[in-house]
C-alpha cells in the first residue's frame, strides 16, 4: 500500500482528483476516476484521508415507477424555475417577495432556494 505524505501547507485533499469520462467517450468503458475523502471526526488516528479508484457504475436494479415519477417532477420543477428566472414580468415581484421572507424563521436564504420552494408549491 502506498503512503501519501502531503507537502507543507496542504492539510488534506477531498473530492474528485481526476475528471470523469463522458458517456460517449470510446474509452469510458475502461477508465477509472481518482477520488479522495477526508474524515473530520475526532480521532487519535492521523490517517484521515483515503484515496479510492472509482470505476464505472452499472446499476443492477431497474428504475422503479416511483423513481421515474420523482425524476419527472424534478425535471418539471427545474424547467419552471428556469422559466421563472427569465420571465421579466415576475422578476421584480419575486425579488420583493424574496426580501420580505428572507429574514423570517423558515425563510429561504437564497433566491434560487426561494424559487424552488415556489415551484414545489406550484407543481405537485
Amino acid at each position: 500500500m502506498a503512503i501519501i505524505k502531503w507537502a507543507k501547507g496542504i492539510d488534506y485533499v477531498s473530492g474528485l482528483l481526476s475528471k470523469r469520462p463522458k458517456a460517449g467517450d470510446p474509452h469510458s468503458d475502461h477508465s477509472n476516476t481518482l477520488m479522495a475523502t477526508h474524515r473530520v471526526a475526532e480521532t487519535t488516528n492521523p490517517d484521515c484521508t483515503r484515496i479510492y479508484m472509482v470505476g464505472e457504475y452499472n446499476r443492477k436494479t431497474p428504475v422503479s415507477a416511483e423513481e421515474q415519477t420523482k425524476r419527472s417532477l424534478f425535471k418539471q420543477r427545474a424547467q419552471w424555475v428556469t422559466a421563472r428566472r427569465q420571465d421579466l414580468t415576475h422578476i421584480s415581484a419575486d425579488q420583493q417577495a424574496f426580501r420580505t421572507q428572507k429574514d423570517q424563521p423558515n425563510g429561504k436564504k437564497t433566491m434560487k432556494s426561494y424559487l424552488w420552494s415556489l415551484a414545489a408549491q406550484e407543481i405537485q
